[in-house]
C-alpha cells in the first residue's frame, strides 16, 4: 500500500475509541514501574532507612530521565519512534522483572550493596520513561486531543492502580510472617507482567488502528519521517523520493522557534511538577508526623493523590471547565505554590484530614492543569512541528520533576535524623 493522504480528517474513521483505550494503557505502562517504586516506599523505608530511599531514588531516577530526554529531544526528527518507544517498554519490562529477582537473590536484606543495585535499576527506569513519555506524547501530539488526554489519564491511573494493588497485597500479607516483603513480590511480579502487556499493544495493535495510520500517514505527507517504521508495520509504504519532495514542500519550524513561541507552556509544566515533587513522595513519606492510621498513613496520602490526580486529567473533557488561556493558565499555577506554606503548617499543627485534603488538592490541580496545557499547545502545527513540540514539553516537564525532588530534601532541614 502506497502513501495517500486526504487533506482534512475523514468524517468516519474507525478504531477511535480502541486507541484511546490502547493510549490508556500505554501510559499506565510509562508510569508503573516508577509509581510501584514510590508506592512501595514503606517497604525501602525499612530496609535501607538510613539512605532515604523515597528522596534519593526519585534523586537517581530524575538526572537519567531529564538527561536522556534533552539527547532524544535534540535528535527527535532523526529518530524512529516505534524503535524508540518499543525500546522503552523493553527497558521498563526488564529492569522491573530485575528489581523483582534483586530481591529475592539477596532473600530482602538491606545493606549498601542491594541499595546500589535498586538505584541502578531505577536509573534504567529514568531512561525508559525519557524514550516512551517522549516518544509517545510526539507521536500523540499530531492525532486527536483526546489520545493525549487518554495518555495522560493513563499515567495518572498508574498511580491510582499501583496504591489500590499495593493497599491490596499489603492487607492480604499483613499478618503472615514477612508479609510485607511478599506483598510486594506480588506487587512487582503484576507490574512487570503489564509492561510486558504494553509492548505487545504499541508493537502490533495500536499501528493497525485506521485511525492511527490516516494520522501517521498525514504527518509522514507533512514531511515526518519519524513514523516511517510504524506506517511500514502497518501496511503502508513511503517512497524515499516522495518523502524528500513533501520534506521540502513543508518547511517546518526549528526547535528553537517552537520553543520561543510556546516558552509559556513549557514554564507551566516546569513549575506544575517543580512544585508536586518538592511535596510528593518524599514529604508525605517523611515528614507528615504519626497519626491514627499508623502505617497506613502514608499509603492513603499517596493513594489520595493519586485517585485526585486520575480524576482531574478528566476534567478537561468538559469543554466549559477546560482552561485554554495562556494568562489564566499561568496565573493558575503560580497560585499553586500557596500549597507550599499550607503543606508546611498542617504537617506542623493540623490533624491528618486536613493533610488527607491538601493532598487530594495537589493532586487535582496536578491532574487538570497538566492536561489543559498538553492539549492546548500543539494546536495549530503540521505533524513533525507538534512531534517536535511535544518532546520539548515534555523535556521541561522532566525539568520541573528534577527541580522538585532536588527541593524536596530542604524539608529535611532542622529536622531529626535529617541527614
Amino acid at each position: 500500500m502506497t502513501l495517500a493522504v486526504e487533506t482534512e480528517t475523514p468524517l468516519r474513521l474507525e478504531g477511535k475509541y480502541k486507541a484511546m483505550a490502547v493510549c490508556w494503557v500505554l501510559g499506565i505502562g510509562s508510569l508503573i514501574s516508577w509509581n510501584s517504586m514510590l508506592t512501595i516506599g514503606d517497604y525501602y523505608n525499612n530496609l535501607f532507612k538510613k539512605y532515604h530511599p523515597t528522596r534519593a531514588l526519585t534523586l537517581v531516577y530524575q538526572p537519567f530521565a531529564l538527561g536522556t530526554m534533552a539527547i532524544l529531544a535534540y535528535n527527535e526528527s532523526k529518530i524512529d519512534t516505534r524503535k524508540r518507544n518499543i525500546t522503552g517498554y523493553i527497558i521498563f519490562f526488564a529492569s522491573t522483572l530485575a528489581l523483582l529477582l534483586l530481591d529475592l537473590a539477596t532473600s530482602g536484606e538491606g545493606g549498601l550493596g542491594p541499595f546500589l543495585g535498586v538505584c541502578v535499576f531505577v536509573a534504567l527506569f529514568g531512561v525508559a520513561d525519557a524514550h516512551v513519555q517522549g516518544g509517545i506524547v510526539g507521536d500523540l501530539s499530531f492525532m486527536y486531543p483526546e489520545f493525549m488526554q487518554s495518555f495522560f489519564a493513563g499515567l495518572a491511573a498508574s498511580g491510582a492502580l499501583t496504591s489500590g494493588l499495593r493497599l491490596l497485597t499489603k492487607a492480604a500479607f499483613e499478618k503472615s510472617h514477612d508479609g510485607l516483603r511478599k506483598g510486594v513480590m506480588l506487587f512487582l511480579a503484576i507490574c512487570t507482567s503489564f509492561e510486558f502487556l504494553c509492548i505487545l499493544l504499541y508493537a502490533f495493535f495500536f499501528p493497525k488502528l485506521p485511525i492511527v495510520k490516516y494520522f501517521r500517514s498525514k504527518a509522514a505527507s507533512e514531511g515526518s519521517k519519524t513514523v516511517s517504521a510504524d506506517l511500514a508495520a502497518a501496511g503502508i509504504q513511503t517512497k524515499a523520493a516522495q518523502a524528500e519532495d513533501e520534506a521540502k514542500q513543508y518547511e517546518r519550524l526549528s526547535n528553537k522557534q517552537l520553543f520561543i513561541q510556546n516558552f509559556d507552556y513549557a514554564l507551566d509544566l516546569f513549575l506544575i511538577y517543580v512544585l508536586t515533587l518538592s511535596i510528593f513522595p518524599g514529604f508525605l513519606y517523611e515528614n507528615t508526623g504519626q497519626h491514627r492510621l499508623g502505617e497506613w498513613y502514608s499509603l492513603v496520602l499517596i493513594a489520595s493523590y493519586n485517585v485526585w490526580d486520575l480524576i482531574a486529567r478528566y476534567i478537561p473533557l468538559v469543554k466549559c471547565v477546560k482552561l485554554e488561556s495562556r494568562k489564566g493558565l499561568m496565573i493558575t499555577i503560580l497560585c499553586r505554590f500557596l500549597l507550599v506554606p499550607a503543606f508546611y503548617f498542617t504537617a506542623k499543627y493540623g490533624d491528618q484530614g486536613w493533610m488527607i485534603f491538601l493532598t487530594s488538592f495537589l493532586g487535582l490541580t496536578n491532574g487538570y492543569l497538566t492536561v489543559c496545557v498538553m492539549t492546548v499547545a500543539p494546536k495549530g502545527y503540521k505533524g513533525p512541528e507538534q512531534n517536535a513540540l511535544g518532546n520539548i514539553l515534555v523535556l521541561f516537564l522532566l525539568g520541573g520533576l528534577f527541580a522538585g525532588v532536588a527541593l524536596d530534601w530542604l524539608w529535611l532541614i532542622g529536622k531529626k535524623d535529617g541527614f
